[in-house]
């Protein structure tokens, strides 16, 4: 497969994501108001993330390996299932489908009349955050460890799937459901990154305070991808 397909297939597949889970996020978790039965909330969000990897996993997984995240492109190149020379273009390629994902879901955003960014508030426009900006009022400390250890079992999740000895076929749903499970335990700390794309691609529409912290979620996430990575680089090396 030839590497420009491979990045119009990473960069859809981000678009996907980030339009699928932070859309829920934006559109659907509160929708009619607190208490409305027809809002999805935190589970709904959750799943949306999940569902949003393992569909584009199974649409893109066989043209580009379906990273859609830098943390584990990063993770994969640490443990020796990725060439580092494609490292940085799929990176590249990543971002800007997170920007155009959440420039499409602002202009749907914007078609409703009660639509409004509160820059200050924790999780605005599907932000991520830490202190203030953290939906729980979670530290920077707290916040940096949950992204790096999470990051890191996804990459573990992510690379145990993939193992040649592992079922076939099988691995969009092991994948889908660790980032749902992701979601589940750290929606209330950081908003969930998991995914400096993922970040980057909303930040940019929710003012200066996301952006300010928006350095948290590139520095945590590539970290632990790369632990992640490497762990289990070394306790897979030997299985034949």
């Amino acid at each position: 497969m030839s590497l420009a397909k491979k990045l119009v297939a990473e960069l859809l597949g981000t678009f996907w994501l980030v339009l699928g889970g932070c859309g829920s996020a934006v559109l659907a978790a509160n929708f009619g108001g607190d208490g409305n039965p027809l809002g999805i909330g935190l589970l709904g969000v959750s799943l949306a993330f999940g569902l949003t990897v393992l569909t584009g996993a199974y649409a893109f997984g066989h043209i580009s390996g379906a990273h859609f995240n830098p943390a584990v492109s990063f993770g994969l190149w640490a443990g020796g299932r990725f060439p580092a020379r494609e490292l940085i273009p799929y990176v590249i390629a990543q971002v800007i489908g997170g920007i155009a994902a959440g420039f499409i879901l602002l202009q749907i955003a914007k078609g409703s009349s009660g639509f409004a960014i509160d820059p200050g508030a924790a999780g605005a426009f599907a932000s991520n955050g830490y202190d203030a900006l953290s939906p729980g009022g979670y530290s920077v400390a707290a916040a940096f460890l949950t992204e790096v250890v999470l990051t890191a079992f996804f990459l573990v999740v992510i690379m145990g799937a993939t193992h040649k000895r592992a079922p076939a076929g099988f691995a969009p749903i092991a994948i889908g459901l660790a980032l749902t499970l992701i979601h589940l335990i750290s929606i209330p700390v950081t908003n969930t990154s998991v995914n400096p794309a993922r970040s980057t691609g909303v930040a940019l529409f929710a003012g200066s305070g996301a952006l300010g912290q928006l350095w948290l979620f590139w520095l945590a996430p590539i970290l632990g991808g790369l632990i992640g990575g490497m762990a289990y680089g070394w306790l897979g090396r030997d299985e034949r």
